[in-house]
C-alpha cells in the first residue's frame, strides 16, 4: 500500500458528526427517530451521533445496533466464516423514523443487507441512511441521506476509517494499493 492520505482528522470528524446531527434533526422535525449503527464502525459512530442528536432534541431517542453477518449476499463466496456481533435493538421499530447509519457507503450492499435485517425486527414508518463517506460505485439503488464527505474514489483505492474506540485515533484516509500503481 502506499502511504494513505488523511481526508479527514479529528477534528473534521467531529464537525463533520454535528453537522450530519444537525441535518437529522430539521429533516425530521416532528418525528419520531431511532439511530441504529451497523457493526461494527458505524454503530460507534451512531453511538456519537446519537449523542448529538439527543442534546439537540433535548429528549430521549432510542439507539441500536445491527449485525449483518448472515444477511450478505456473498456469505458463500467469502473464504472465512464472518465474525458475528450481537445486535442490540431494544425498542419497537414500529411506527419511528429509523437512521441506518455507516462509516462508508461504497457499493450499497451492506446498507441493503441492514435494512433486510432491521425489518427482521420490525417495521419502521421510513428507513435513513447517514454515512460519514460516501466514495461512489454504487452497485444497487442506494442514496444516502446524509452524508458526513463525498469522496470520489478509484475502485482499487481503499478508504479507511479509524475511530478512538477501536483504533485509538478518529480519521479517515484514502490508501491505494501498490499494485495498483504498476
Amino acid at each position: 500500500m502506499e502511504q494513505p492520505k488523511v481526508v479527514l482528522d479529528g477534528d473534521d470528524m467531529r464537525r463533520t458528526l454535528v453537522r450530519v446531527a444537525h441535518e437529522i434533526v430539521e429533516k425530521n422535525a416532528g418525528r419520531e427517530v431511532a439511530l441504529v449503527g451497523i457493526h461494527r464502525r458505524g454503530a460507534l459512530l451512531a453511538t456519537r451521533l446519537h449523542r448529538l442528536v439527543e442534546d439537540l432534541l433535548e429528549t430521549r431517542v432510542p439507539l441500536g445496533d445491527i449485525d449483518i453477518a448472515f444477511y450478505r449476499d456473498d456469505l458463500a463466496t467469502r473464504g472465512a466464516a464472518p465474525v458475528v456481533h450481537s445486535s442490540h435493538l431494544d425498542f419497537a421499530l414500529d411506527g419511528l423514523t429509523v437512521i441506518v447509519v455507516d462509516d462508508v457507503l461504497f457499493t450499497g450492499r451492506t446498507v441493503r443487507a441492514a435494512i433486510e435485517a432491521l425489518f427482521d425486527y420490525g417495521r419502521p414508518a421510513r428507513v435513513q441512511l447517514a454515512v460519514l463517506v460516501d466514495r461512489g460505485h454504487r452497485e444497487l439503488p442506494i442514496r444516502p441521506d446524509y452524508v458526513g464527505k463525498n469522496l470520489p474514489t478509484a475502485r482499487t483505492e481503499r478508504v479507511n476509517v479509524q475511530v478512538s474506540e477501536l483504533d485509538g485515533l478518529d480519521e479517515v484516509d484514502i490508501a491505494i494499493p501498490t499494485e495498483a500503481l504498476a
